[in-house]
C-alpha cells in the first residue's frame, strides 16, 4: 500500500510541475504566430474554368456523327485530379481526358463524341467528376430526318 502511495504522491508531483502555464508560453515565439496565422489563411484548394460549358453542332443528319472539344483550367491554388468523366447516355462518349493531377494553371481537354442518332432538337449532358466535386457540359443540336429513310418509307 506505502508502494502505492508513493507512486501516486510522484506521479501528482510531475503532473504538477510540468503545467506551469508561465513557462509554456514563455516558449512560444511571436514570429511563429504571425507566419501560422498568414499560413492558415491561404486555404489551398483546385477551382476549374471551362472555356465552354455548352456546344450547340446546330442541325445535322439523323445518325451523322459529331465531336467537339471541350478545355478546362486549373484556377486554383492545389492540383486539380479529375477521376472520370462519363455521358448519361450511350451515345454521347466523352475521350482523351487527362487521368495525372493538373496542377495551377494548367489545362487540358476532352473530346465528346455523339452518335448524332434522335429527332428534332436534342440535349445531352457529360459529367466530370474530380476531387472538387462534379461539373457537367452540354451538347445540344436539332436533329433532322434522314431523306433516305423516308425515301426508303415510302417504296416498301
Amino acid at each position: 500500500m506505502s508502494n502505492l502511495k508513493f507512486f501516486l504522491s510522484s506521479l501528482f508531483i510531475c503532473f504538477l510541475f510540468s503545467c506551469d502555464k508561465n513557462n509554456v508560453t514563455k516558449k512560444i515565439k511571436k514570429e511563429n504566430i504571425k507566419i501560422a496565422a498568414e499560413r492558415d489563411s491561404k486555404k489551398l484548394s483546385a477551382s476549374i474554368s471551362f472555356d465552354k460549358t455548352i456546344h450547340d453542332f446546330g442541325e445535322i443528319q439523323n445518325g451523322t456523327p459529331v465531336k467537339t472539344v471541350f478545355s478546362y483550367t486549373n484556377t486554383g491554388n492545389s492540383a486539380l485530379v479529375v477521376s472520370d468523366i462519363k455521358g448519361k447516355c450511350g451515345c454521347t462518349v466523352p475521350t482523351g481526358w487527362k487521368k495525372e493531377p493538373l496542377m495551377p494553371g494548367e489545362s487540358s481537354q476532352f473530346t465528346v463524341e455523339f452518335n448524332g442518332k434522335g429527332a428534332n432538337k436534342v440535349s445531352k449532358t457529360v459529367r466530370m467528376t474530380s476531387n472538387i466535386g462534379e461539373h457537367d457540359v452540354e451538347i445540344t443540336a436539332f436533329i433532322k430526318p434522314d431523306p433516305k429513310a423516308s425515301q426508303l418509307k415510302k417504296i416498301n
